[in-house]
């Protein structure tokens, strides 16, 4: 499709889209970028540049068909879905491994890991928090696709090992520090104290 023009904020926007879509009386069938954009306060331009990547171009004075936005929004975010798990059961392990949202985005996270447990327990969700002796098999029976690291930074280039050795190649880093990859795997660093630092420079 056009995911490689999609920019993350866009992708983030496609939830709020959705949420404003559905919202409608059936009796809209149609719906320009310029309503959206009124409705949601964002930027007419914005929505119409978010959509066009997404969707193509809406008709001249018609818009967009609402059903076909719903449908080609959701096939975006979803598409084919893809297996997670987590090393580190701790409090953000737990967190990320409740949280229902990634669903939204064609994602399910299955199961945390942590070395620290012998025995296999239940998050407060009803997820499955294992021990790291398990990880190996787990990985292989539930095609698993992206390792999501929740460890502290000390921990995290050994826990990004075993994600690559288990053919996992997409990871997702919590730890504030810089992995050695090889050149086929991708990380995506989430550096929390980065982003509440820069939160608060808006502080006028």
């Amino acid at each position: 499709m056009r995911e490689a023009e999609i920019s993350r904020p866009a992708l983030g926007r496609i939830p709020m889209y959705l949420r404003f879509l559905k919202g409608l009386p059936p009796s809209i069938r149609n719906i320009s970028s310029t309503v959206i954009a009124k409705e949601l306060g964002l930027g007419e331009v914005q929505v119409r540049k978010d959509l066009g990547a997404l969707c193509g171009s809406g008709k001249p004075k018609v818009g967009y068909q609402r059903s076909e936005l719903i449908e080609s929004l959701q096939a975006f975010m979803t598409g084919e879905k893809v297996n997670a798990v987590i090393i580190g059961a701790g409090r953000l392990g737990k967190a990320l491994l409740d949280y229902t949202g990634f669903e939204d985005f064609g994602i399910s996270v299955l199961s945390a890991f942590d070395e620290k447990i012998s025995e296999g327990n239940l998050s407060e969700g009803g997820k499955p928090i294992l021990p790291m002796t398990e990880f190996s098999e787990f990985c292989s029976n539930n095609n698993v696709g992206i390792g999501i690291i929740a460890v502290p930074s000390e921990s995290a280039q050994s826990v990004c090992n075993i994600f690559y050795d288990n053919g996992i190649r997409l990871m997702w880093c919590f730890a504030p520090c810089q992995l050695y990859k090889p050149a086929d795997a991708v990380i995506q660093y989430e550096n929390l104290a980065l982003s509440l630092a820069h939160l608060k420079m808006q502080i006028k």
